[in-house]
């Protein structure tokens, strides 16, 4: 098998600095007992930017749940839940209308990382860079799941024929990463656009409306179906979406393991930085430094708790920690990305070949 892609990568693999300490960390207890004084008898609300029962939503209750225990004065956590406009509603209350006194807390979308990078416009109005950031508690890999009454047998069967494929939206990674595989392979996917989630998209594959489906990730609910498609021997996973492949599904290469050309990996590598931070949470610009700091140190905290490491393996929720100093690390690492790359990039996010 070839090496594992996370060793080969050229844009940022040398920097993930993933699962580090994480930075700015209370440095006296003189500095501890004013925080304590501040959230004690309080409550954090984390605002989930999913509705409840989604991925992320999951992952904000895991972390709202044991979180409290860890930040001096213990206060109690709240999981609110506002979607909306793909993660942006969220984004936008915890930038500009929630309180900066670090009792707001966002559990938002992998996308708000690279959503500058992409220049969204709309009703966006935050800066990726401005948020001041607790980290992730997982990291996402998406796989590209197929009918087993489609034929596709190997990532080889992409170049000879059509394959249609079930996709949410043109921006979306379901369209984004067949058109990548398109150009920078040479197969023939063909996403068909207006499903309505991931839910409605491995419908139709069950039904054979579609040959396969392209996921984001592979949370418990969808990682649940693809594997009893696989033991009923209706489906197969073909290949593997990110910079680290899901080990679940061993027999599925990663696309990295495919293309050669250093341009086109590097393409690749940029549009799975994202996935790297898979669940973010985040405090508003403006929180003061030491309840930043503090709470930073509690995300740290929970993270390694072995109370929270055992519920979220209960649930099935995978938890890789990327602390503050990693997030940043990415987030640098991408946006120094060379422009030409980078309009490459907006072309694919836009429908265009890249």
């Amino acid at each position: 098998m070839a090496r594992h892609p996370s060793r080969a990568l050229g844009i940022v693999g040398a920097s993930f600095m993933i699962g580090i300490g994480a930075i700015g960390f209370c440095d006296s207890g003189a500095q501890a007992e004013p925080v304590a004084d501040f959230y004690r008898g309080k409550k954090i609300f984390v605002v989930s930017s999913s509705a409840p029962g989604g991925g992320y939503d999951q992952y904000a209750r895991l972390l709202a749940r044991n979180l409290g225990r860890h930040v001096p004065g213990e206060p109690s956590i709240i999981v609110q839940n506002m979607p909306g406009a793909e993660g942006v509603k969220a984004a936008n209350y915890i930038y500009n209308v929630g309180a900066q006194d670090g009792t707001f807390i966002g559990a938002l979308p992998r996308t708000l990382s690279l959503s500058k990078l992409y220049a969204h416009k709309g009703a966006q109005t935050y800066d990726p860079f401005g948020f001041q950031w607790l980290g992730s508690l997982k990291r996402d890999t998406g796989i590209l799941v197929v009918n087993a009454k489609s034929g596709v047998m190997r990532p080889e069967d992409l170049r000879s024929r059509e394959i249609s494929l079930s996709s949410q939206a043109v921006n979306s990674p379901n369209s984004m990463f067949a058109r990548m595989l398109n150009a920078l392979y040479g197969s023939k996917l063909k996403p068909v656009e207006g499903y309505e989630g991931s839910t409605a998209g491995l419908l139709a594959v069950e039904r054979a409306e579609v040959d396969g489906h392209i996921t984001g990730g592979t949370p418990a609910p969808i990682k649940n179906k693809v594997n009893g498609w696989i033991k009923a021997g209706q489906g197969k996973v073909i290949l593997q979406f990110g910079l680290n492949r899901d080990m679940d599904f061993p027999d599925a290469p990663s696309v990295l393991e495919l293309v050669t050309d250093p341009e086109g990996r590097k393409l690749l590598e940029l549009a799975f930085t994202e996935q790297e931070m898979g669940s973010p949470f985040v405090l508003g610009p403006k929180v003061p430094n030491e309840r930043v700091e503090a709470l930073r140190a509690a995300f740290v905290a929970t993270a390694e708790d072995a109370a929270f490491l055992s519920e979220a393996a209960h649930e099935n929720a995978p938890i890789h920690l990327v602390d503050a100093a990693g997030a940043r690390k990415l987030l640098e690492a991408a946006y120094s990305a060379p422009p030409d790359l980078v309009q490459r990039l907006r072309n694919l996010a836009a429908g265009a070949n890249p």
